[in-house]
């Protein structure tokens, strides 16, 4: 029997063909391409687009939910209002807020979406400085009451 080449023999012996270099080249950028979209952080030009409308939407509800806090705490009503929001459960009190207008922007007829549960949260985490705490309970939020 013939001696078998070693192993660094056959290496430095070894030439690789165009195709070999092609596949390789192939191997790599799919590799490249998968790393990068799972742990790299890419997006395609769609996702990063709704990502845009998410943040932006998501800024929107942030803003309106604080312009609501402030309309709350200023209102002749606030302490009677706050009274009937802590009374109302939980899942309703998004809504409360909603119908009350407090999150519907001066001029639109519908309100921000997401802002009355960011509202309600501030609301409730907040030690509200209430001007009339003896204020009458008919009396109405300004803006677009429902």
């Amino acid at each position: 029997m013939a001696d078998k080449p070693s192993v660094s023999t056959r290496w430095r012996e070894y030439r690789p063909s165009k195709s070999f270099y092609f596949w390789s080249c192939i191997l790599c950028i799919a590799a490249t391409m998968a790393i990068g979209f799972t742990w790299g952080g890419w997006v395609t030009r769609n996702k990063a687009a709704q990502l845009e409308g998410d943040a932006a939407q998501q800024a929107r509800a942030q803003l309106e939910a604080s312009y609501c806090v402030a309309r709350f705490e200023a209102a002749n009503n606030a302490a009677t209002e706050l009274a009937e929001l802590k009374k109302t459960e939980s899942w309703m009190q998004g809504d409360f807020i909603s119908k009350g207008g407090w999150v519907t922007p001066p001029g639109a007829k519908d309100p921000v979406e997401g802002a009355a549960d960011i509202c309600v949260q501030q609301l409730l985490a907040a030690k509200l400085a209430l001007p009339n705490a003896a204020a009458s309970p008919q009396a109405k939020p300004p803006g677009n009451a429902g």
